[in-house]
């Protein structure tokens, strides 16, 4: 089926959450005892993500309810809206605070200031960083090797958007924070402040690019992402494995939410039952793929006459 569950998506989410909250507090106060533009959009960077993984929370919870009448496909949709406020919070409160401040900066003349406490700043907010991605890496080499592909390849397309906002924010936050260390240090050498400045505009291009990419992955989820070939192969080895069908001659995926899938297929009966028993067996197969926790709702009809089977492959 679809992507594996995830488990371990909540754990992640708040590792990640209190790893920034501890980081986003230093850099505030390396930011304010230094001066630096780099610190100011390193701690800018943090307090996003911090409120960003309040929204990833929210998500969670909310795709995780039952589905009722007044949403008879579920709520899983709403992790992809969650996930788009957190976007759109990291490329505001990001990427654009980021690259206001550095430009406001690049005219700003070297203060002369001590940046050891801001070094110190970096390397401890590197280990924090650090440890919260390689929770979300391990999360999502999982998924790959399930899936047999690449880390970054199942990271583009899972259907998960906790695990991809987490990796890819705890990604740019490590290549962040080098860039601000640079920045930080040709400052120091050369005592040229527009250094310090052009950290704090690669920062923000940086958390901008990550946000347009998350971004665009939660519009096309939320306007109906077509279930990958792999989960379409395994709903129809399903299919066909029962004995009452004989050929699959449509088969539509889409995703629904995190590892949650809407079916809609067309069949070939074996034999020729009456009416009654067909529709029948039509609801009974369909109730059989529902009893896998990834599929939300299959909708079986009869093929039409003359329709090509379709073949595993």
């Amino acid at each position: 089926m679809p992507d594996s569950p995830s488990s371990s998506s909540l754990l992640t989410v708040v590792i990640a959450f209190g790893a920034n909250v501890v980081v986003a507090v230093a850099k505030t106060i390396a930011a304010v005892l230094t001066g630096s533009a780099s610190m100011v959009a390193e701690a800018a960077h943090s307090w996003a993500d911090a409120g960003n993984e309040v929204f990833l929370l929210q998500a969670e919870r909310s795709a995780s309810r039952p589905r009722d009448s007044a949403h008879p496909g579920g709520y899983g949709r709403e992790a992809y809206v969650w996930s788009l406020f957190a976007a759109v919070g990291l490329f505001t409160a990001g990427a654009v605070v980021s690259i206001t401040h550095g430009v406001s900066e690049l005219g700003a003349t070297d203060r002369g200031a001590d940046y050891a406490v801001a070094y110190v700043v970096l390397a401890v907010s590197f280990v924090f960083e650090g440890f919260s991605f390689v929770q979300s890496y391990r999360q999502a080499r999982r998924g790959a090797d399930e899936r047999s592909i690449g880390t970054l390849s199942h990271v583009f397309r899972t259907s998960n958007p906790t695990l991809r906002a987490v990796f890819f924010e705890d990604a740019a936050a490590l290549i962040g924070l080098l860039i601000a260390f640079l920045g930080l240090l040709l400052h120091e050498l050369t005592g040229n402040a527009v250094y310090d400045a052009l950290g704090s505009i690669l920062v923000g291009v940086l958390l901008a690019v990550v946000a347009l990419v998350l971004i665009d992955r939660n519009r096309r989820f939320l306007l109906g992402e077509q279930g990958s070939d792999q989960a379409t192969q395994a709903v129809l080895a399903a299919l066909l494995a029962h004995p009452e069908v004989e050929t699959v001659t449509y088969l539509h995926l889409e995703y629904v939410g995190p590892e949650r899938i809407y079916v809609v297929a067309a069949v070939d009966l074996v034999g020729n039952d009456r009416e009654s028993d067909v529709a029948a067996d039509l609801v009974a197969i369909g109730g059989a793929l529902e009893a896998d926790p990834h599929v939300a709702e299959a909708i079986l009809t009869l093929s039409r006459p003359g329709a090509t089977p379709l073949v595993p492959h």
